[in-house]
């Protein structure tokens, strides 16, 4: 089984716990969407996505730029795929398949337990917003911080830092969850006690080792 690594200066038990959402919580994949469109054609869906709608041009999304205006860039490129390009936006709550449910187990836990709960997220500010009404556990966080609202994105330290003067955070007491190694390391380098997640049964044990579970 992988074992996720918790490391950070800790100055006592941690006091909130900080989750990314694409990747550890929710099962966000734009091959959800393109097998659909590609007709399971994999070798063509996956040119796609290397070539066209990559994951730097949705990266900029995240930062806080439109669907519209990332599109209209591809699109003048490659005019012949005009209607795979403009599916990304219109289309983008058909990536999310669902919930991680082991990781969702883990939220409910923590969650009953009393532990402040927040999320920090690579997401657009256009898409975002269908999420929580998805997902009725997003409820659960006191706070959420969403790169394209806040327009910046994982890992610049930034972001990390409006995290913790929007909810009031000490670092040193709070452990950050993300399945990005970078993001984790930008985490650690400022005080967090990171944990790089692998699988829920990982994070389990490393929650339980902080004694938080």
């Amino acid at each position: 089984m992988a074992r996720a690594k918790a490391t950070g200066v800790a100055t006592g038990l941690p006091q909130a716990v900080v989750f990314d959402l694409g990747g550890v919580l929710l099962d966000w994949n734009p091959r959800h969407l393109y097998r659909k469109l590609f007709a399971d054609n994999e070798q063509a869906m996956e040119e796609f996505l290397a070539e066209v709608c990559t994951q730097e041009w949705n990266r900029r999304q995240d930062a806080g730029r439109s669907f519209a205006e990332g599109a209209a860039l591809l699109k003048s490129a490659h005019p012949e795929k005009a209607a795979l390009i403009d599916a990304f936006g219109a289309r983008f709550d058909e990536m999310v398949a669902g919930p991680i449910s082991g990781s969702v187990e883990i939220l409910a836990e923590l969650h009953g337990r009393g532990t402040p709960l927040y999320a920090l997220t690579n997401w657009s500010a256009e898409t975002y917003p269908s999420v929580p009404q998805r997902f009725a556990f997003l409820a659960w966080f006191r706070g959420v911080i969403v790169s394209g609202e806040a327009g910046v994105i994982k890992p610049d330290p930034q972001i990390y830092s409006l995290l913790v003067q929007r909810f009031g955070l000490d670092p040193r007491t709070t452990v950050y969850i993300d399945d990005g190694a970078h993001n984790v390391n930008a985490g650690r380098a400022l005080g967090f006690i990171g944990i790089h997640f692998t699988t829920p049964e990982a994070l389990r044990d490393e929650l339980a080792g902080l004694r938080l579970l």
